[in-house]
């Protein structure tokens, strides 16, 4: 959760192969090219392909192929394990970058050095990139790592943390942002120490069927408009799910995210972002969350065994944050959740945030939390227009609290402590049943 600043890119020299980089002819039947060489087109539907296989010389060719690529072009790496210690860049559009499998070809940067760049691969093409079928290892800050792209389709990669999660490891497994037309598809992540795959500032994503786990957010939709996040597993993390809208970003609302036919079960890993990140206040044992985040619809989830809520609508005010961004809206307006399957949430409350609030509220805490912070200029008679409110219903024998935030003061450990008489809680879910209008789903070219 971070603006994200434009660096120059890592200038390296383009070394030139002399030995084995002869174009060789044939087609995926016949010779596989040598290492680091080029296959031109034959025609104008065939794409050159550039293909580096394990060696020493392995990160010289890598970088060099990614300079020089062109639009239309395939980075290919074989199998085996690739040992780099330097970012991998690339700033050409239309070129994809793939492996033979996502536990077949392992882009490594356990030893990446200082001063040679945080990420793993870092990409700023314009159009058109396409990563697949490969995994990246152990970066010192983002796995993968995109700036700027339309058209950006990842699929079938791992990113991991191979040591296990830590606070040292890098904030993000996959990390596009300033993007539009996302697609993340069947890939694997582990060991974030902010969000495993996040998308921030970026618009017409689908987020579907990743595995997510051991990281601090497992998914999270930041800053966004028009996201379809749906049939991912998020599990072991510490928080599943987020669709967050953060202050003191270039774009500054999120809105129209569909969350919808995920497994969210037994998110209870100890939360251990490095401290003052915003997803540090994130309670161990969140299934999913929202914060400040408007048309947010979640439906048709199996959210399961997570400690602290399963399901919990919150305002960025709760985080006790000095706000300075005057453009910002800091509360949760239209949110729709229904026909959800909770089960066996709030159990066990912890961080923070979430002793605190069962302090309050009560343990175990309900499925569904709500801190009840709404816009004043927005109350009529005391209540949100319908169209602006939080809307719960069809979502089984799930129990509801709205543990009334704003009776809340700062100053406690935790970050909110009780004023006065205390919050007066309602557990009524009555007053919140409706319905909203179905959002619309997301829809990228090309993309059934």
């Amino acid at each position: 959760m971070r603006i994200v600043n434009l660096s120059a890119l890592l200038l390296i020299a383009s070394a030139v192969c002399t030995t084995g980089c002869a174009p060789q002819p044939g087609s995926g039947t016949g010779a596989q090219p040598a290492a680091g060489s080029s296959v031109p087109a034959t025609g104008s539907s065939v794409p050159q392909v550039t293909r580096i296989d394990v060696g020493p010389d392995a990160p010289k060719r890598a970088q060099t192929a990614l300079i020089k690529a062109k639009a239309g072009e395939i980075i290919e790496f074989g199998p085996g394990k690739f040992e780099f210690t330097a970012t991998l860049s690339l700033d050409e559009g239309s070129v994809t970058i793939r492996g033979q499998g996502q536990d077949k070809t392992i882009l490594s940067f356990k030893n990446q050095g200082q001063g040679t760049g945080g990420e793993g691969l870092l990409i700023t093409g314009k159009t058109g990139i396409t990563l697949q079928d490969l995994a990246v290892e152990d970066a010192k800050g983002d796995a993968i790592k995109v700036n700027g792209t339309k058209g950006l389709f990842i699929r079938n990669v791992r990113t991991e943390w191979t040591g296990g999660p830590s606070e040292t490891n890098g904030g993000y497994g996959l990390y596009p942002v300033l993007c539009s037309d996302v697609l993340i598809e069947n890939c694997v992540v582990k060991g974030a120490s902010d969000a495993g795959i996040y998308v921030g500032q970026s618009e017409n994503i689908i987020v579907r069927r990743n595995k997510v786990e051991q990281n601090v957010a497992g998914i999270e939709i930041e800053n966004c408009t028009r996201a379809d996040v749906y049939e991912n597993v998020a599990t072991d993390n510490a928080g599943g799910i987020l669709v967050f809208t953060m202050p003191d970003l270039p774009k500054k609302d999120g809105r129209h995210c569909r969350v919808y036919k995920n497994t969210v079960q037994a998110n209870n890993h100890e939360n251990f972002a490095p401290k003052g990140n915003i997803v540090a206040k994130v309670p161990p044992g969140t299934g999913v969350m929202i914060m400040a985040s408007d048309q947010v619809e979640v439906f048709d989830n199996a959210i399961e065994n997570n400690q602290t809520t399963g399901l919990s609508i919150v305002s960025y005010l709760l985080t006790d944050k000095p706000l300075k961004d005057d453009k910002f809206d800091p509360f949760c307006e239209s949110i729709h959740i229904h026909d959800n399957r909770f089960k066996s949430n709030g159990e066990r409350p912890s961080g923070a945030l979430g002793l605190l609030v069962s302090k309050v509220v009560g343990s175990p805490l309900p499925a569904i939390l709500y801190d009840g912070i709404v816009n004043p200029k927005y109350l009529a008679g005391g209540s949100l227009p319908p169209e602006l409110g939080i809307h719960i219903r069809n979502n089984g024998n799930a129990d509801f609290a709205n543990f009334d935030a704003a009776s809340l003061k700062a100053g406690a450990p935790g970050g909110i402590a009780a004023a006065g008489k205390g919050p007066k809680i309602v557990r009524d879910l009555k007053l919140y049943d409706g319905e909203l209008p179905a959002l619309e789903p997301v829809s990228i070219e090309g993309v059934k």
